[in-house]
Order: structure tokens, then sequence, then C-alpha cells
């Protein structure tokens, strides 16, 4: 498979290389641009970007104009950057299209996660078969899991949330995306739904089911120390 084109758009070139560093290592193609001025003239010279990691704050043509004007052409996967924290910012940014936000600091192997989970739910990623991580193997075709080799049965939405959780590695996952995702947006019931789900889910993993951490206040997510 072809590389695929990343931009990543900072003022800081500090921040750029960070980001880019990580992301040729997982065998991304990386353009960059300075301000929003510079990476709406790539966007539009450029073809077949996959992805578009864009701060807020920048000389020029500010990150929500960018984004504004590449969703006038364009539905491409983008990731905010932003130095603060603020939930009205968080809003504005999915109100004007954008599908993932993340506040400064944060860890370039989670932002990669986020590529790369962003990449596989738009279809640009094809999905593998299998998923294996820590010891769990989850066949999608066949609709099976094995943990260490020895089957483990699982209901239809217990499996589809393990599945999700394998796929989002390292990612927190508030009980809202967990319902979009797995019960579908149509879905009224209660988020405790989920709940207990985890709980069963965790029980027929055995030691493995700490794997599924809870986040206090927002939901879960699944890493392997």
């Amino acid at each position: 498979m072809d590389q695929l084109k990343i931009l990543v758009v900072d003022d800081e070139a500090r921040m750029r290389k960070l980001v880019k560093d990580f992301l040729v290592k997982q065998n991304f193609e990386v353009l960059e641009a300075e301000d929003g001025a510079k990476a709406l003239e790539i966007f539009y010279a450029e073809k077949e970007i996959a992805l578009i990691i864009l701060d807020v704050m920048m000389p020029k043509v500010d990150g929500w104009q960018v984004c504004r004007e590449i969703r006038e052409y364009s539905k491409v996967p983008i990731i905010m950057l932003t130095a603060k924290s603020d939930e009205r910012d968080e809003l504005q940014g999915f109100e004007i299209g954008v599908d993932e936000y993340i506040s400064k600091p944060f860890s370039p192997k989670i932002l990669v996660a986020r590529v790369e989970a962003l990449l596989r739910r738009a279809n640009v990623i094809s999905q593998e078969e299998t998923v294996s991580i820590g010891g769990i193997a989850v066949n999608k075709a066949a609709h099976t899991v094995t943990i260490d080799t020895e089957p483990v049965e699982l209901s239809f939405k217990e499996f589809e949330l393990l599945t999700y959780f394998m796929e989002n590695q390292g990612i927190a996952l508030s009980r809202e995306k967990i319902l979009n995702h797995v019960w579908n947006y149509d879905y009224f019931g209660d988020a405790r739904t989920i709940d207990t789900h985890v709980k069963k889910l965790r029980s027929k993993l055995g030691d493995k089911g700490e794997y599924i951490k809870t986040i206090w206040g927002m939901g879960y997510k699944f890493e392997v120390v």
C-alpha cells in the first residue's frame, strides 16, 4: 500500500518535527505547513491527503478558518490541536467539522493511535481481519475470540465492544462514543448498559479483563501495560 499523506499544520517547528517523526515511523508521508494560509495552499495543490492535524492558534489564517474552508470541499478527517482545554472551543470545533480534538501537551503515541483509528473509521486504512493485543485475538470475519489461543464465548455486543476497545487501544472513550459506535446512533437506552456489558466482558476475559480501564466520570480505555 502506498504511503498515506498527512498534513501537519502548526506554527511551531518543534511541534511539527515531533509529530512528523512519530508519523514517519508508522510509514506515513508527512507534509508540513507553518500557518493556515500555507495549509490551504498545500490542501488545494496536493492530491489524496488522508488526514489533517491542525493547530488552532496560528498567524495569517487560524485553525478554525482553515477547517471551515476545507469542510466546504472535503470530508478529510481533521484532528484539531489546541494549547488550552476549553469546552467552548471543543464544541465549536465539532460544530465546524473537527473529527478529534487534542489538547497540548499530548502524548505523540496517543496522537498516532488516534490518527490510525480515524483513518480506519474513514476506511482509509483497511480493517484487518484479526486484531491481536496482549494475548487476546479477535477474528472479525469468523466472529471468534481467543485468549492465549483458548476460545472464549462472547455475546454479539460483547464481541463488538471488545473489538472497538482493541481497535482504539490507548484512547479514552466516552460512554457516548461507545454507545454511538457499538449500539449505533439510534439507540436511546441508558448508558449504564455499557457498564453492564463491560462488567460481563471483563469477567469473561479473566485476568486480561484488567486491560479495560475505567476512566471515572467519562468512560473506558483499553490499555495493555
